[in-house]
């Protein structure tokens, strides 16, 4: 019983068993795939999530930012500092709240947007998976996500 139980032990701390791993290295796969396509546009993987969420709902507040995209105030105000020397957006405190900034694109920020829209293609392509799977695998990992969040 005692050595059955250390294979089931064993077994449990294989690399290929940890969906940790799993995670983590499609994650890394993931960005080395953005990488060529994002170069031409002169922006990072950081940069282009921010993008995207602008390209969501602009103006929005730089914590709202945060929140969308788990990323803390110390990471996410360099990002914001070079899209903006990018000339891609403009922050603006809250006349009623100085402690608030509000991130707008500029129209070369809401340009770049069809610009980006022929990344998506090129990701299915890279994938060699169909858009409904790639749609379903992403629902899975929001679950996920949200159940860790928990």
């Amino acid at each position: 019983m005692a050595a059955k139980k250390a294979i089931e032990t064993d077994a449990r701390l294989l690399l290929d068993h940890q969906l940790c791993f799993a995670l983590y290295s499609a994650s890394l796969a993931m960005t080395k795939i953005y990488k060529p396509l994002l170069d031409p546009l002169g922006l990072t993987y950081p940069q282009y999530l921010v993008l995207l969420v602008l390209w969501e709902q602009a103006p929005i507040n730089v914590s709202a930012i945060g929140e969308r995209l788990t990323l803390d105030s110390g990471t996410l105000t360099p990002l914001l500092k070079r899209l903006e020397a990018l000339g891609y957006v403009s922050r603006v405190r809250d006349a009623a709240d100085e402690r608030r900034v509000f991130v707008q694109l500029t129209a070369e920020g809401r340009k770049l947007k069809a610009r980006a829209a022929e990344i998506p293609p090129c990701l299915l392509a890279a994938s060699h998976c169909s858009e409904s799977e790639l749609t379903a695998l992403t629902r899975e990992v929001r679950a996920l996500r949200d159940k860790l969040h928990r």
